[in-house]
């Protein structure tokens, strides 16, 4: 009876140990995820200090399906992957493109969103091609794919000027610091409604990308069942009303095709 009585309490810690991520995120009634609020429209505070945007009622639509409650793990570009290997979140939703570097380190799920990027900037400037950048400087928020993308064209004497996040990247633009910035072709528009003097217009695309709902490797039974969500949402359109309330557009061609094959 003493030895069993040691043995049993054992036993089921190493079951809980063996649980998966989906399991354990139900059994504690809440998932951790990892949202950035510097990043307009996607996430951000409102006035009243309150997180909201796309990606936050997209997390919060999840938990919610989940038959859970969502505690925000706040991140930005640099560290929303070690967040998730560090075991301090369960989910990464941040606007995270799916790139073939990143499924080297973690799992991601269908794409559930998107944007096209590109070099933007004013109307006035005459700025068609990468060469166009040498001499000047192009703000970009750290640790984004636009840092990657920007990083591997620039031809030497292009200055990237690199910020926190998102949020700093705006306003370095809006302030009439830098005139020129890599970023999501929605935050054009974002840019335009807060400061129409600074507007901007895509002057050299990037990319279309598609972004997933990050998390470790080897969850399948977490990535299964956001899998399974992101198809029902897609399908019924619910992804593209959340996507189109707070970024003006629709998602991007592609998105629903690739999340739907």
């Amino acid at each position: 009876m003493t030895a069993a009585f040691f043995v049993l309490p054992l036993l089921a810690s190493v079951d809980v140990a063996k649980a998966d991520a989906l399991e354990r995120i139900k059994a504690a009634g809440k998932i951790r995820v990892a949202i950035d609020p510097g990043l307009p429209p996607w996430s951000y505070k409102d006035s009243n200090l309150q997180l909201t945007g796309s990606e936050y009622e997209t997390a919060k639509l999840l938990a919610k399906d989940l038959g859970v409650q969502m505690e925000v793990v706040e991140t930005n570009g640099a560290n929303r992957i070690p967040l998730l290997l560090t075991g301090k979140a369960d989910i990464v939703v941040a606007a995270m493109t799916i790139t073939e570097e990143r499924q080297k380190v973690i799992d991601f799920s269908l794409p559930y969103s998107g944007t096209s990027t590109a070099v933007s900037a004013l109307a006035s400037m005459n700025i068609s091609k990468i060469e166009d950048l040498v001499g000047k400087k192009v703000a970009v928020a750290r640790g984004t794919i636009m840092d990657t993308d920007l990083t591997k064209v620039a031809p030497a004497g292009v200055e990237i000027v690199r910020f926190d996040d998102e949020a700093t990247t705006v306003t370095a633009i809006l302030s009439g610091q830098l005139d020129i910035v890599a970023q999501s072709v929605s935050l054009n528009e974002t840019i335009k409604k807060r400061n129409p003097s600074r507007a901007l217009e895509p002057k050299i695309a990037l990319r279309t990308n598609l972004a997933g709902i990050g998390m470790k490797k080897g969850e399948d039974a977490l990535r299964g069942w956001i899998d399974a969500w992101i198809k029902k949402n897609m399908q019924d359109g619910v992804l593209n009303e959340v996507y189109q309330k707070y970024q003006g557009i629709e998602l991007p061609a592609g998105v629903k095709e690739a999340a739907l094959k």
